[in-house]
């Protein structure tokens, strides 16, 4: 009987240790899993940020036209070329 219980000891010991290296290894999975989204959004951030930074140089001129235009249109003296 004590053979028994020695035994059975055992195998919870050794089932208790890989559970708990398996959910290590899950949790490890996930933490890099998380690293590389991480990186892949910031990735995506920079692009989106260099795209809204041309965005606003071509929306900045447009503006000036726009003003440009809207001086002219406000010459109701016809001096202006």
């Amino acid at each position: 009987m004590r053979g028994l219980a020695v035994v059975t000891g055992g195998l919870l010991l050794i089932g208790g240790t890989v559970l708990v290296v398996v959910a290590d290894q899950q949790r490890v999975d996930s933490l890099a899993e998380a690293r590389a989204a991480v990186v892949r959004a910031e990735a995506q951030l920079d692009a989106t940020r260099d795209a809204n930074y041309l965005l606003a140089e071509q929306l900045t001129a447009l503006r000036a036209v726009i003003a440009e235009q809207e001086t002219q249109l406000a010459d109701t003296t016809g001096f202006l070329p």
